[in-house]
């Protein structure tokens, strides 16, 4: 299976000089666990709920703390054409939940490892009592 059959192509953003409280209340309405961070159009970071927990954890002010001082900057990468079985490696090796998916150099989606659950084959009915 490919990326692009499994990856969010609705995508928000943040950006660099954004405050952590901006960028968090976008994930939380969108329910989502990543924002790649863009500087114009280029790739920077990707801003994660793992890095909002650190800043919580350091007392960082979030109305204040500009996003880029808690990204992940340089985050690893995959193409629409990848194999998802690739994007899972990935994830296990760098110890990441999230990738932005590229296309030359424009984001055009995120693949995260929720959305990577299908290559399970997980049955569609819940287990019985346990």
């Amino acid at each position: 299976m490919r990326i692009r059959e499994l990856m969010q192509s609705e995508l928000w953003e943040t950006f660099p000089e954004e405050c952590l409280a901006d960028a968090a209340a976008r994930m939380r309405d969108h329910g989502i666990g990543s924002l790649p961070v863009l500087d114009g159009d280029e790739l920077v970071g990707i801003l994660t709920d793992r890095d909002l927990t650190r800043a919580v954890a350091d007392g960082a002010p979030a109305h204040v703390t500009a996003v880029s001082r808690y990204m992940t900057g340089s985050p690893v990468v995959v193409r629409p054409d990848d194999d998802a079985v690739l994007a899972a490696r990935l994830m296990v090796e760098y110890d990441v939940r999230h990738l932005p998916v590229a296309e030359g150099s424009k984001v055009i989606g995120m693949v995260s490892a929720r959305d990577l659950l299908v290559l399970e084959g997980w049955p569609l009915e819940p287990a019985g009592p346990r």
